[in-house]
């Protein structure tokens, strides 16, 4: 929920300077090009795993927003070895579409995006992640990297 209302100024913004911004090109090696095909289709695949998991309503964020949607703590499958896929996935789309399209706009908000959901939304998440679970998400933060082992 958060990253919406973060994303939707921002994508106005870029849809009414689009001319511009998307003119400004690097161009990468050729390799980089391919890599970013790998790493978009990664990140489509984990975005969809953790979508079946978390059903709409969970993807959207409608446990933080009502307090009678408190849900169980969802510790399966890419769950199970990071704690934020849905966050590290669409991560991984970004970097792999400006990869693609070489479009330095798009490695800038790459690079935002990162900042924003490393330092600001997975704090606040957690926190609230915290509130609602108590001991049961201190357990798991133990067990289990924010986005790698040891990362």
């Amino acid at each position: 929920m958060i990253t919406f209302f973060t994303w939707l100024p921002l994508a106005y913004f870029l849809y009414a300077k689009r001319d511009l911004l998307l003119s400004f090109r690097i161009e990468l090696l050729y390799i980089l090009n391919i890599i970013g095909i790998i790493i978009l289709v990664l990140g489509v695949i984990l975005h969809f795993w953790t979508a079946k998991l978390l059903g709409l309503w969970g993807l959207v964020g409608l446990p933080e927003v009502s307090i009678k949607a408190r849900g169980k703590l969802v510790t399966e499958g890419p769950f199970s070895f990071m704690r934020h896929p849905t966050y590290f996935a669409h991560s991984l789309m970004f970097t792999g579409i400006f990869f693609i399209t070489e479009v330095l706009a798009v490695g800038m908000i790459t690079v935002v995006d990162i900042l924003l959901i490393h330092f600001i939304i997975i704090p606040l998440e957690e926190k609230e992640l915290l509130n609602r679970f108590g001991e049961e998400y201190r357990l798991y933060i133990k067990r289990t990297p924010r986005f790698f082992p040891h990362i």
